[in-house]
């Protein structure tokens, strides 16, 4: 089937209902209410050099230091910034977050920060990931350095689990746009390890979250930026197919809630429905929510509280 018609049946079968569903049972946003969190700690992602660096200085700048939402570029220092739920909340589950930006950056903020901040009102310890950006300049293969962060983050994330008060079997991760990208990366390519010393190690998501993800590398529905950044200048047939992550998914493949707006003109809304299509061949537990608008990149800043649909999708998981 080629992807032309596979988008015409999965528009027809699902974007009638999920839409129909979605208009008729979201509510407007709502603030959480306040309760006292924990001061973020940030750390270096490695404790010694970065395997396959190109050893520079720190590179990334500050976009626009005046804008409402901080945007850091070029990023070859990667970190965490660790969001503890209190210890009256705190329900044992954690999520490591990968803000969007393109492959150029990250919205540290607005898909980063305070996230991680509505997740401890739930009781969910969150970790922030600043992960590198792909460059030829800084790392030996850019087109797996980026997933190379993930996999370290979702390793260090469970080997200190006990010290962070969570389960290790509950570690979920959430990617924003092209940050959703490598979360889906993340969350079918758990078996190949980046990193030699972790091939025997637990690499798998249990729970995948995402944000107006870019899904596919594939001309008819990529943003052309994602895949240029990540991707350029080998794009190649194999490479394209390899981080099209519909085309990943297996059964083994984790549980994954899904939003996304149909208006979205950076991110065709075709990437979460494509998404969606190959989880339910597989028989893996999804659930997508189609937002009538909100366009691209909107955070936690929508007429509807996806998050709140969220909160009981964990809750039904016993995820909180």
């Amino acid at each position: 089937m080629n992807i032309k018609t596979c988008q015409r049946l999965i528009t027809i079968s699902l974007l009638s209902i999920l839409l129909a569903a979605c208009s008729s049972t979201l509510k407007p946003t709502q603030m959480p209410e306040k309760h006292p969190v924990t001061t973020p700690q940030t750390i270096n992602l490695y404790a010694d050099n970065i395997p396959g660096e190109i050893k520079k200085s720190n590179q990334e700048t500050v976009r626009d230091a005046s804008a409402e939402h901080t945007f850091i570029m070029d990023i070859n220092q990667p970190q965490l910034t660790i969001f503890k739920a209190a210890p009256h909340l705190a329900n044992g589950t954690a999520v490591i977050i990968l803000p969007g930006g393109g492959y150029k950056g990250v919205s540290i903020v607005k898909e980063g920060y305070d996230i991680a901040k509505r997740f401890n009102s739930i009781g969910i310890t969150a970790f922030v990931l600043k992960y590198r950006m792909p460059n030829t300049n800084t790392m030996l293969d850019k087109t797996t350095g980026p997933l190379q962060d993930a996999q370290q983050a979702i390793y260090w994330v469970r080997s200190n689990a006990k010290l962070w008060g969570i389960h290790p079997d509950k570690v979920g991760i959430m990617g924003f746009s092209a940050g959703g990208h490598l979360a889906s990366t993340a969350a079918t390519h758990f078996d190949n390890a980046v990193m030699s010393q972790y091939q025997s190690e637990n690499l798998k998501p249990d729970f995948q979250i995402l944000i107006y993800p870019v899904i596919s590398m594939k001309d008819e529905v990529t943003h052309k930026g994602s895949r240029k950044n990540l991707l350029a200048p080998e794009l190649t047939p194999d490479n394209i197919a390899y981080f099209s992550n519909e085309d990943q998914v297996t059964r083994a493949t984790p549980k994954a809630f899904i939003v996304h707006a149909i208006d979205d003109k950076a991110v065709p809304v075709e990437n979460a429905l494509l998404y969606t299509q190959a989880l339910t061949q597989h028989k893996v537990q999804t659930q997508l929510l189609l937002l009538p608008e909100g366009g691209h990149g909107f955070g936690m800043d929508n007429p509807f509280d996806w998050f709140e649909s969220l909160a009981t999708w964990l809750k039904n998981n016993q995820l909180r």
